[in-house]
């Protein structure tokens, strides 16, 4: 195991969506100079950030997972917004959201109490859903939320989860170890 590896569950987005957020980013970047933008295919949404984790942990979170989640009916989901998160002029983090969703939020409680079951000491601040798009904002003037309104809805059938490994000397930097659909 690599000394930065990190692991965490996420809903794993469909290619279309990915390739949409993309087209979006690439006609934002001109005018949004952030530090770095995220590859597409590192798009998700996070349901438990794990951290650094011993195999056996980590075993065990994937066979808690599996019953959970496979449990869980698969789901329509949209993302429907644009934010930040940090200050509203610099921001740390720039995203697209998720509508409110009790399927969303119900899959991440099942996949949030398994790897507790684990023994995982997850954050417990509130869930946010989103997709991360680009981190660090770098540019001279205040930045201006103005247009985060103007997204194209995006709706797709959510119906799986997988556990990513962090690489962070690569991109695209997440790796699927395990795959883990929900029900029809």
């Amino acid at each position: 195991m690599e000394r930065n590896t990190h692991y965490f569950y996420a809903l794993k987005l469909p290619v279309e969506i990915k390739l949409h957020l993309q087209k979006i980013c690439t006609s934002l970047k001109d005018e949004l100079p952030f530090k770095s933008w995220v590859h597409h295919e590192d798009y998700h949404v996070t349901l438990a950030f794990l951290g650094n984790a011993d195999p056996k942990r980590l075993l065990d979170s994937i066979q808690y997972v599996r019953k959970a989640v496979t449990a869980q009916p698969s789901f329509s989901l949209m993302i429907d917004h644009l934010g930040v998160f940090g200050k509203s002029d610099s921001p740390r983090i720039f995203w697209a959201g998720t509508e409110k969703s009790q399927d969303l939020h119900h899959l991440r409680g099942q996949v949030f109490q398994a790897c507790q079951k684990s023994g995982f000491i997850l954050e417990t601040r509130p869930f946010h859903p989103h997709i991360t798009l680009a981190r660090r904002w770098s540019g001279t003037n205040s930045f201006k939320p103005d247009f985060l309104e103007k997204i194209e809805i995006l709706d797709f059938h959510a119906c799986e989860v997988v556990l990513y490994e962090t690489h962070l000397e690569k991109v695209p930097k997440y790796e699927v170890k395990e795959t883990f659909l929900l029900s029809k």
